[in-house]
């Protein structure tokens, strides 16, 4: 397996990827009809190519060379350079506690060399992405209640960069 950055090619796959991940995910959460209403929006390969040709971000993926294993994607907060914001990693479930989540995230921190720190945002009931950060040295800072799409409580978690 491999980390590489995304391309054009691979956002079919990265769309169904992500689908799977959070239906395996939110589905005992928010139900399959739910998840599948914020998935059709927000991992459409229209959607991802937005993402892919943002400027100031890092799009990568884990390539096993027969599919994709995971992804990654982060951006430099447009108000304060100094903060890396990951949006989203992603490992397939079949996938998951094999490493693959370790390189992503090793990976997407190597690749802002200038900030100095990296921020998230994840929902407050998925156990196993909190455990996945606090474990990498991330902290939780803050907390929020989730937008319009979905009745959720959103835990912001920080780590120190540099």
């Amino acid at each position: 397996m491999f980390i590489r950055t995304a391309g054009e090619n691979d956002l079919a796959a990265v769309s169904r990827l992500l689908a799977a991940t959070w239906h395996a995910t939110y589905d005992p959460i928010y139900g399959e009809a739910g998840v599948s209403q914020l998935s059709d929006r927000w991992h459409s390969v229209d959607w991802l190519r937005q993402m892919l040709r943002r400027p100031k971000s890092e799009f990568i993926v884990a390539d096993t060379g027969s599919g994709l294993a995971g992804m990654a994607y982060a951006v430099i907060n447009d108000k304060r350079p100094e903060i890396v914001e990951l949006h989203e990693l992603d490992v397939l479930p079949a996938m998951q506690g094999r490493g693959v989540g370790g390189l992503l995230l090793e990976e997407i921190q190597g690749s802002f060399f200038d900030c100095r720190m990296m921020r998230l945002e994840v929902e407050e009931k998925n156990n196993g992405a909190i455990a996945f950060y606090e474990a990498g040295g991330f902290v939780r800072t803050g907390s929020r209640k989730a937008t319009q799409w979905v009745d959720a409580t959103i835990l912001t978690l920080e780590k120190q960069l540099a």
